[in-house]
This record gives C-alpha cells, sequence and structure tokens, in this order.
C-alpha cells in the first residue's frame, strides 16, 4: 500500500465523524477569542484520533496545538474556527477546521514511515482584523521549529493562489461635549461631526491612492439622543494594500483625514489597534503545484477567473506565516454563487452536500501534499534547510 492510500484509508475511517464536526461548528458559531466550544470540539477531535494535544498555548485559552509523528520534517496543517458578528459562519471556518483535522488524521497514518512530525495548529480570531491568532502565536513561538504550513478555505470557486493583500483594522474615539443641542449648541463639542468630517475626508482621499488600496468601516457610536450634543462617537476601520509596505504608506494618510475632523471640532482624538496588522500571501510554488496535482487527482479544478481572480482580494493572518516560512492557503470551492464569503447566504452553504465534498478534497489534498512534500527530495530538502 502506498502512502497516498494509507492517508486515504484512515481519512475515510473518519469522515463520518468530520461531517458532523463541521456542521456542529457551524451550529454554535463563535467570535475571535471567544471560540470555546469550537476549540474544544476540534481539540477532542484530534485527542480522540491520538494526536498530543496541548490547549492554551502561548497564553490564548482557544489555541491549541495538536502533533504527531516524530519525523525531522514537521509540517503545521492551521485550523481556523472563529465565526463573523451577526451572520455566523459566513466565511466556512467550521469546513476549515473540519478539513484540518482530517487532514491532520489522515497525514499520521503514514507521518513515521515518511519522516514527518504533523501538528495541527488551532489559530483563534482570524476574522479580528488586527493582532489575530497566527500573529501572536507568530510572536510567542507557536510555529517554532515549522517547515511549512497550509489550510484550506470555502470559497464559491477553486482558486489555486487567492489575491491575498495586507489589511490593518483599527478603531477611533473622539470625545467632544455634551450639551442641549437646541437650547445651547454653542458651549458643545460634535465628536458626531468631528466623524463626519473623517468621513468627507476620505471619500476625497480615495482619488488619489492605488486602485489596489481598500478603506472601509462603519460607525459604531453615533450618539445617544438627537437632542444631545454628541460627546462620545467611534468607528471601526480596515484599510488594505497589495503589500505592508504600501500600507506603511497608506495608514497616515487614512489617519490625517482621522484627525482632520478632530481638528475642525475641537474633538480629542485616539486611535487602538492598527499595530500588528495582516500581511499579503506568498504561496509557495512548489507546494501550490502539489496541491493542485492533489485536487485534480479528486477531481477538482481551477478554472480560469479572468479579472475576478486578479480583482478580487481579501486579507487573512495566514499571510504572516507565509512570510516567515513556506506555506499555501487555497481556496476550495462549495459551488455557492451567487453567494460569495461574508453573506448569510454563503453561511448557508456551508453546511450543504457540495461543502462536505468541500470538506473531504481539502482534508486528502493537504494530507497528499504532506506526502508528497516528504518524498520529493529536493523539496523536502529546501524545506529542511530552514531550520
Amino acid at each position: 500500500m502506498d502512502a497516498k492510500t494509507g492517508a486515504k484509508e484512515s481519512f475515510e475511517a473518519a469522515r463520518a465523524g468530520l461531517i458532523a464536526l463541521s456542521h456542529r461548528i457551524h451550529a454554535h458559531p463563535e467570535i475571535g477569542f471567544e471560540e470555546e466550544q469550537s476549540s474544544d470540539w476540534v481539540a477532542e477531535a484530534l485527542a480522540d484520533a491520538g494526536f498530543r494535544v496541548e490547549k492554551g498555548i502561548c497564553d490564548l485559552p482557544t489555541a491549541f496545538r495538536a502533533r504527531t509523528g516524530s519525523g525531522p520534517l514537521h509540517i503545521a496543517i492551521c485550523a481556523e474556527y472563529d465565526a463573523l458578528p451577526g451572520i455566523g459562519h459566513a466565511c466556512g471556518h467550521n469546513i476549515i477546521a473540519a478539513s484540518a483535522v482530517g487532514a491532520g488524521i489522515a497525514a499520521a497514518k503514514v507521518a513515521d514511515e515518511l519522516g514527518l512530525t504533523i501538528s495541527v495548529i488551532g489559530t483563534p480570531a482570524e476574522e479580528v482584523g488586527n493582532a489575530s491568532g497566527k500573529i501572536l502565536l507568530l510572536e510567542r513561538g507557536g510555529f517554532d521549529g515549522v517547515h511549512a504550513a497550509m489550510m484550506v478555505h470555502p470559497a464559491p470557486v477553486d482558486i489555486l493562489e487567492a489575491k491575498i493583500i495586507a489589511a490593518s483594522m483599527f478603531e477611533v474615539n473622539y470625545t467632544g461635549k455634551e450639551s442641549h443641542a437646541s437650547a445651547f449648541p454653542e458651549v458643545g463639542i460634535n465628536a458626531a461631526d468631528a466623524l463626519t468630517v473623517a468621513q468627507v475626508s476620505l471619500g476625497l482621499l480615495r482619488q488619489h491612492i492605488r486602485s489596489t488600496d481598500r478603506i472601509h468601516g462603519f460607525v459604531t457610536k453615533g450618539g445617544v439622543a438627537p437632542n444631545v450634543i454628541p460627546a462620545h462617537t467611534s468607528a471601526k476601520y480596515i484599510i488594505r494594500s497589495e503589500t505592508l509596505d504600501q500600507l506603511a504608506e497608506l495608514r497616515p494618510r487614512v489617519h490625517r483625514c482621522f484627525e482632520a475632523g478632530a481638528l475642525a471640532t475641537g474633538s480629542r482624538i485616539e486611535f487602538i489597534g492598527g499595530d500588528k496588522p495582516y500581511a499579503e500571501m506568498r504561496h509557495d510554488a512548489a507546494m501550490a503545484a502539489f496541491y493542485r496535482k492533489n485536487s485534480e487527482t479528486l477531481g477538482r479544478s481551477f478554472p480560469d477567473l479572468g479579472e475576478f481572480g486578479s480583482r478580487a482580494s481579501g486579507s487573512t493572518d495566514m499571510g504572516n506565516l507565509s512570510l516567515a516560512m513556506p506555506s499555501i492557503h487555497p481556496m476550495i470551492g462549495i459551488n455557492s454563487l451567487p453567494a460569495v464569503n461574508h453573506q448569510p447566504e454563503f453561511a448557508a452553504h456551508c453546511v450543504t452536500a457540495e461543502a462536505d465534498k468541500a470538506l473531504v478534497d481539502g482534508s486528502l489534498a493537504m494530507a497528499w501534499t504532506c506526502v508528497d512534500l516528504a518524498s520529493d527530495e529536493a523539496v523536502r530538502k529546501r524545506l529542511l534547510a530552514r531550520a
């Protein structure tokens, strides 16, 4: 029996439980850094499969590391399980988590004979946009000793090397002064006006930034009553650029738009966050080629998406991993169109038969990619040379 056949047999024995795990996580969505049930369920599934599990690693209560094998080549498979506020698993992290478990279980079957160590690492809070799970785990040694990392992410269609750009999320708070809005408006300082000035400034700025840059956000607090001058307003924003270097150029220009609101109204301004941004994704070519071959063996295909493929862009802290080690982050299709990620309709698609098939195919494609990384002499040598 060859290694890939052995890995598939191991996966098939766990298939039903993995689909049930995906559906269970989907039915109980938890937002970033609050994924107590989800992280426990994923960790327990791996412990039941014989992995050595450490919970709460790197001072992150909902992070974990599950390890098997003892070979010199160390591959990490990342499990995400946080949901989006208000719309649940509209990015399919239930599938990501179950696929990571499936890939780990399948690869565990052949890890020792191939000289592999396999770690499934629970990486919380991917959706938070700043100082997220993978970033903190990287800083705190959670990926020390790992030679390469991978995960699969649900999408409407399969994409081998998705366009993933740098991003920074921050909050902005204005503080003014309350007053009666009709009787004594002249003694108030209107923090809502500060936010309005900032948003107008951002609209004007858009003419003068790169076409690939993104600025988007929403007001989280606008006031308390129409007859009270708003003294406290706040917003959350994300800025994105193709690279961290370009993001560093955009950030101060955006901040100045918010500072203009404070200057115009006399409000005080405070920025929170934005200090640990997401990086652009650098897909490792050899790993991606292995994953593509394995996916195509399973009957999947990667269509030419034309302009959509080059224009559509998201962000993930997997980009930060990819700057630290060879990594891949392919998108696996669940046939959801016209529904796309971050829509309630997409969340509904993440527990369909197509989603379950993506879980199966993603698990096997990643496990088989681990086999290829261990078996290809040149690639194995390159990865081990990183140590």
